[in-house]
């Protein structure tokens, strides 16, 4: 536990020092602030633009503010994991190639600790980071829509960076033995496959951790709908991820 706990301290000094704890945060903050005010000031931005037909602005109905929050937790599902995703691609595929890992596994250093540290790193930002950018939605949508239920938020960013964290997982996975943007690639290729297969077959599918973005809409709309079987398959797949990039980091370690 010390190792990790040491290894983890370096890794967020650097993410403070390459500034990525103060860049993912506000890139949250920014995209979780869009969503209530677009929608607020949707009926000016199309008067605006002048191309409106005459009447459409009449049956406008401002969504509520639980809908508007829901809405802003799906904007994390492609922007915010195209940079988390980003942010970890070269995690430990930049240490291989410089050869830092070597000389790492080369000290008293197990690879779990390793990756369980960059790991862990990892989770801080997004757990900064969406915490953030929710909090940042919730009070323009509570000052310019209504009140919002904080007990329903927390819940439902919990399921949806869960999900995020699973993309994060598996590009960590893929940077142990693939280079960055490879490893960014694959990430994001099986999270769109995971989520194009639960939405082809939603009711077979409903385990998978796919599902956990629609659960997290049903939270926040309606306070209710949780189910554990795509909380426990995106356990296992995260815990997977990071065994599998252990292992690979493993046959990194010089004979001795």
């Amino acid at each position: 536990m010390r190792n990790i706990w040491t290894l983890y301290h370096k890794e967020m000094l650097e993410s403070l020092r390459s500034y990525k704890l103060i860049w993912v945060p506000v890139v949250f903050i920014i995209l979780g602030i869009m969503q209530p005010l677009t929608t607020y000031y949707m009926p000016e931005i199309l008067k605006a633009s002048g191309n409106v037909p005459p009447g459409m602005l009449e049956g406008y109905e401002m969504p509520g503010s639980a809908v508007v929050m829901a809405q802003a937790l799906g904007q994390y599902g492609t922007i915010g994991m195209l940079i988390l995703v980003l942010g970890v691609m070269n995690s430990l595929a930049g240490e291989r190639s410089s050869g830092t890992i070597e000389m790492l596994l080369a000290k008293p250093v197990a690879p779990a600790a390793i990756v369980s540290a960059k790991w862990a790193a990892q989770l801080t930002v997004l757990v900064m980071a969406l915490g953030l950018g929710a909090a940042g939605a919730a009070y323009y949508t509570e000052q310019l829509m209504g009140p919002v239920s904080w007990s329903n938020l927390a819940a439902a960013a919990g399921l949806y960076g869960l999900w995020l964290l699973c993309a994060v997982s598996l590009t960590l996975l893929f940077s142990a033995w693939l280079r960055g943007p490879a490893a960014a690639f694959l990430g994001l290729l099986a999270a769109a496959a995971m989520s194009l297969a639960h939405s082809l077959l939603p009711s077979l599918l409903d385990w998978m951790p796919a599902a956990l973005t629609a659960i997290s809409a049903e939270m926040m709309t309606e306070g209710d709908g949780m189910a554990w079987g795509p909380i426990f398959s995106a356990v296992v797949l995260i815990v997977i991820c990071v065994a599998s990039a252990s292992l690979f980091i493993h046959r990194k370690q010089l004979p001795e």
